[in-house]
């Protein structure tokens, strides 16, 4: 689902947080300690985005950046190293090695994400817009899938179709003739009885088996997917 971010770091709990932060805004994630499995990785399958430690054990991270941006596969591949070291010229000779950021430790996860998702924006902006996120929901229009805190939902093509309306415009409150026009058209046939039994059904689908309030009822105006 998403684009697909590998992150090579040895410290593993910063590794975790990193991937788990990732898949939160819809990525699809792996992760690896040493910069020789990076390598064998990255030869088989090249991924959207790497994240690199600089100093990784097998090969460091600067040593594989500069190797990457040497193989015709890899010549754009989006790069983004992790440093230890608060010095500019530390900074400067990732840039050089072919990194195109480079985030000095101890950083903010939420400017980390931000930074690798613009990188994404400028590289290849295809990846994100098909992507919706609203809250903990994530759909993908590529892949016509739904993940909801980190699981996959399944729903019919019909509640699919709601629910990409309903998150194309969160906290909008949508009446039920606009939304059975969004899923049916100008069919007549279709009367607005059937919007009330396909929300019931999304309902419960992104519900997770638990009463859910994602999707609000706005009594006498329509529906709202919640803003958070």
């Amino acid at each position: 689902m998403g684009a697909r971010i590998l992150v090579v770091e040895d410290d593993e709990p910063l590794r975790l947080t990193l991937e788990h932060n990732l898949r939160k805004e819809g990525f699809t994630v792996d992760g690896l300690a040493r910069g020789n499995e990076a390598e064998a990785r990255i030869g088989t399958s090249v991924p959207d985005a790497l994240v690199l430690e600089w100093s990784l054990p097998g090969i460091s991270g600067i040593d594989l950046c500069r190797r990457l941006r040497t193989r015709a596969e890899t010549l754009k591949l989006p790069i983004v190293l992790l440093t230890d070291v608060a010095d500019e010229d530390e900074r400067i000779a990732g840039l050089s090695a072919g990194a195109d950021d480079c985030l000095v430790k101890p950083f903010s996860i939420t400017e980390f994400v931000v930074r690798v998702k613009n990188l994404l924006r400028r590289t290849n902006p295809a990846l994100l817009d098909h992507m919706i996120k609203v809250g903990d929901l994530t759909l993908d229009r590529a892949a016509r899938r739904v993940h909801r805190q980190r699981r996959e939902i399944k729903l019919g093509p019909t509640e699919y179709k709601l629910l990409e309306f309903l998150m194309s415009s969160p906290g909008k409150v949508y009446s039920r003739s606009e939304l059975r026009a969004s899923v049916w058209g100008d069919d007549a046939t279709v009367d607005e009885r059937a919007v009330d039994v396909h929300i019931g059904r999304l309902r419960k689908g992104i519900g997770l088996g638990k009463a859910d309030t994602v999707i609000r009822t706005i009594r006498g105006a329509g529906y709202a997917l919640s803003d958070y």
